[in-house]
């Protein structure tokens, strides 16, 4: 059973490539069940979040099905193969430790990924699409990450997508102080905004979200208040901040409410951060004057500059990742073994069961112990090396050297020491 990873990321698909696939969790039990479907897929599991979508894959069916399947299921497959990749086997497994260790986020060392992982990872447990190989891999797939968040500092003073995004505002704003920012959404992209916010002094926050309960759960303590959905285009125009990060189809902010809060304030500037994927607000804000628009995608230029500062730590934790990923695959390779293992011993049980039953009806017939004994011990001997015996015979006359050097090496493992 091969595995595989077939996927597209931040560096190989633009924003309007990545929001065209995307797998929300209300999406992921039908897709899973989908994917699954496939002739010689045996477990998936599927990683979707504003950066990347991958498929993780256990099985016979090739990344060709999977990247038909992935094309299917977007919006629109024009450009997508262009922007796939496949990775196999080891590279499979580095590839998923690096994810997780957050070596491989738009910014480096970033610790959000490693939670959207074990979401995706639950999600695949709960449809039944994850046996045996993807268990494995996604458990050690945790516990290397916690290895190397404890044994090197790629995560101190982590810059999260959220920070960066508020240190470019920084470059709008020269102080918070005297500004309000209305943050959309209440998942954990949007908390850290807000406490990041909060801890920099920001004048005024709103938090909007459909679930009046979530917003409040985020504002209480942050000096915050919170609103539902419907009541965003009301408070719109008092923000100078607007972050949106939500999992809803379609806009949330549309061009004519940006235009009206425009009016209502006096075409005061806007400073309008878009971390959703699919786009929380109408692309075409972004023409309007007095409005600074950016997306996700934006933020590479403050990535670039926590890069520099991290890849010592990251060196280090590839040492780790190295490491884990040779043992993973040893460890793979007896698990391979555990059948022939399994069904080795169940035949010299139903030997051993059958011949121990011949002695004993022989005791019972009045047969001398020593010959019985003899018996036992000749008959098993036999019965244990007959198939073995004429499978060497066999390849000595077909001339496969192979088998014949691999039972060799068998034996001289299982000899007693002297």
């Amino acid at each position: 059973m091969s595995l595989v990873v077939l996927g597209l990321n931040h560096r190989t698909a633009p924003i309007e490539v990545r929001e065209r696939i995307v797998f929300d969790a209300a999406r992921l039990p039908e897709a899973l069940a989908s994917l699954r479907a496939l002739p010689g897929l045996q477990e998936a599991l599927i990683v979707s979040t504003c950066n990347r979508t991958e498929i993780y894959a256990a099985g016979s069916a090739g990344t060709g099905p999977l990247a038909d399947w992935l094309a299917a299921s977007s919006a629109g497959g024009c450009t997508l193969a262009d922007c796939l990749y496949r990775i196999e086997e080891a590279d499979a497994v580095r590839h998923v430790f690096a994810v997780a260790s957050g070596l491989d986020s738009l910014i480096l060392g970033e610790p959000q990924i490693l939670g959207q992982l074990k979401d995706a990872y639950r999600a695949a447990q709960q449809a039944g699409a994850a046996g045996p190989l993807l268990n494995r891999l996604f458990q050690t797939t945790f516990s290397v990450a916690k290895q190397v968040r404890s044994e090197t500092a790629i995560g101190a003073s982590a810059v999260s997508v959220a920070s960066a995004g508020i240190q470019l505002a920084r470059r709008i704003f020269s102080g918070f102080e005297s500004h309000t920012a209305l943050l959309v959404g209440a998942g954990d992209m949007i908390e850290l905004a807000a406490r990041h916010l909060h801890s920099q002094k920001i004048g005024r926050m709103i938090i909007a979200n459909r679930s009046h309960n979530r917003a409040q759960r985020i504002a209480e303590g942050l000096q915050a208040s919170a609103i539902l959905l419907d009541a965003l285009d009301a408070h719109l125009s008092q923000a100078d901040l607007v972050i949106c990060s939500t999992a809803r189809p379609g806009h949330v902010i549309s061009l004519e409410s940006v235009q009206a809060a425009l009016e209502a304030r006096r075409h005061r500037p806007m400073f309008m951060l878009d971390l959703a994927v699919p786009r929380d607000i109408d692309p075409r804000v972004g023409g309007l004057e007095d409005v600074y628009l950016y997306t996700i995608d934006d933020l590479r230029q403050v990535v670039d500059e926590n890069v520099k500062a991290r890849q010592e730590e990251a060196t280090a934790a590839r040492h780790i990742i190295d490491e884990a990923v040779r043992q993973f695959m040893s460890g793979l390779k007896v698990l391979e073994a555990v059948p022939a293992i399994r069904e080795l011993r169940g035949q010299a049980e139903a030997a051993r069961a059958q011949t121990l039953e011949q002695a004993r009806r022989m005791l019972a017939a009045g047969h001398e112990p020593e010959e019985v004994l003899e018996y036992l011990a000749s008959t098993l001997t036999n019965r244990l090396l007959h198939a073995p015996s004429a499978a060497l015979r066999d390849a000595a006359q077909s001339g496969d050297a192979t088998l014949a050097e691999a039972a060799a090496r068998l034996f001289r493992a299982g000899r007693d020491p002297q």
